[in-house]
């Protein structure tokens, strides 16, 4: 298997293409559908109301992205599915990790849960500049990764511990996709994947999981239906796997 292998495509149906058993991790950013207080809100551009907090310094590059529009019950339904997926994917004892935020922690839990996997923590990921909640209101800093297994989970002595959470804040340098994570975020959690397995990913995006994956000696799959988002990830991805290249050398 090469490095990277990044399909162009709806996940679901990717998935159902992969054989039983085969990946080593599951790392995903998928669609919140989250990013307002009410329907309305939850349902508008997400380049625009949902997920930029100051327009005035708004990244022009970034375009709206889709599947982000669902209600509560509908997203837990749609989790469940590519879940379950991933789960007849996942070996025994490989980790799932799930992006998500305050609003649909529940119902994450819940989704993962319903497919099948272990349910065994949250990761914590604090944002020092996070969206400010106004004044006498806490400000919303942190995104949440959930955790869990496909079964037991035997213990890893080649990394030893792996954190509990992680501080990082957003640069715009790195930032290739609305809703990207840090690359650096992403290499901490890529450690959960043993050296030289593969991590699945079926919401590519701009490829920061790949990116993370291929520097941190591991391998990657993974899934995106945004055309633009494909090249992105791709030259990315070849970026990595040049100076992954050097680094061995």
């Amino acid at each position: 298997m090469t490095l990277f292998n990044l399909h162009h495509g709806d996940s679901l149906t990717f998935l159902r293409s992969l054989p039983t058993a085969s990946v080593d991790a599951i790392i995903t950013d998928p669609p919140y559908s989250s990013g307002g207080t009410h329907s309305t809100a939850r349902t508008t551009r997400t380049t625009r109301e949902k997920y930029v907090v100051n327009h005035t310094q708004a990244r022009t590059d970034l375009h709206d992205f889709s599947g982000d529009n669902r209600d509560q019950r509908s997203w837990i339904l749609w989790c469940t599915l590519w879940l379950t997926e991933c789960m007849r994917v996942a070996k025994p004892g490989a980790p799932v990790v799930m992006f998500t935020d305050w609003r649909q922690l529940p119902s994450t839990t819940d989704a993962l849960q319903a497919a099948g996997a272990v349910w065994r923590g949250i990761f914590p990921w604090c944002k020092p500049a996070g969206r400010p909640g106004g004044a006498g209101r806490f400000r919303n800093a942190t995104e949440f990764a959930v955790w869990g297994s496909n079964g037991e989970m035997p213990a890893r002595e080649d990394v030893g511990y792996l954190p509990g959470y992680h501080i990082e804040s957003i640069r715009r340098s790195d930032k290739h996709h609305i809703t990207g994570k840090p690359t650096e975020l992403m290499r901490v959690l890529v450690k959960a994947c043993p050296p030289g397995g593969v991590v699945l990913d079926p919401f590519a995006g701009s490829g920061t999981t790949g990116v993370a994956a291929v520097l941190e000696g591991r391998r990657f799959i993974g899934s995106e239906q945004d055309a633009t988002n494909i090249d992105i990830s791709l030259r990315r991805l070849r970026e990595a796997a040049s100076q992954r290249e050097e680094h061995a050398a």
